[in-house]
């Protein structure tokens, strides 16, 4: 497991953890004998922002950004010790002239599917449609399959001979 670095800036802090803070600091204030219990005091907090104008949440949504900005600052400086990926950022770029990759046999079968059960269901949603193909496609003849099999073989091929030409230069 990676040790801690002491140098990397402090992470951002939303409006709604500025809204915890300052409720918490309050409760203190005003009840500094008792003891706060987070899991009612963070529903009670919760309800309390659901209720709150869009007006008074702006103050702390420009807390949050000014946060935002030194962090943004911080980070630009910072360079992470060797070893230690920075979070959501990959190591290289994809490059937009590369070849599509193969698609396979079941995405072959989505893609012909899942107009029809969109259609015949217009109220299911992406993971609903999808969860319905998977069961379909689990449940798909060997004939059928092996229509979509071979239409991935074709596809791999394609994409093999344009791998080829795209690292010879073409």
């Amino acid at each position: 497991m990676p040790k801690h670095n002491d140098n990397k800036p402090k992470g951002r802090t939303t409006a709604y953890a500025y809204f915890i803070k300052t409720c918490h600091e309050q409760h203190k204030r005003n009840h500094p004998e008792e003891k706060v219990q987070f899991g009612e005091f963070g529903k009670r907090c919760a309800q309390s922002w659901k209720m709150m104008s869009e007006q008074d949440k702006q103050y702390f949504k420009d807390m949050s950004e000014r946060d935002k900005q030194r962090h943004d600052a911080e980070m630009e400086s910072y360079v992470p010790p060797k070893g230690e990926r920075m979070r959501g950022k990959k190591g290289h770029k994809k490059d937009p002239n590369a070849p599509k990759r193969s698609l396979s046999a079941f995405f072959w079968y989505c893609s012909e599917g899942r107009q029809r059960i969109k259609a015949q269901n217009p109220e299911y949603r992406v993971g609903d449609i999808a969860k319905v193909l998977g069961r379909l496609w689990a449940e798909a003849d060997a004939l059928t399959k092996q229509k979509y099999e071979q239409m991935a073989e074709r596809d791999k091929q394609r994409y093999a001979q344009e791998m080829a030409q795209y690292k010879n230069g073409g």
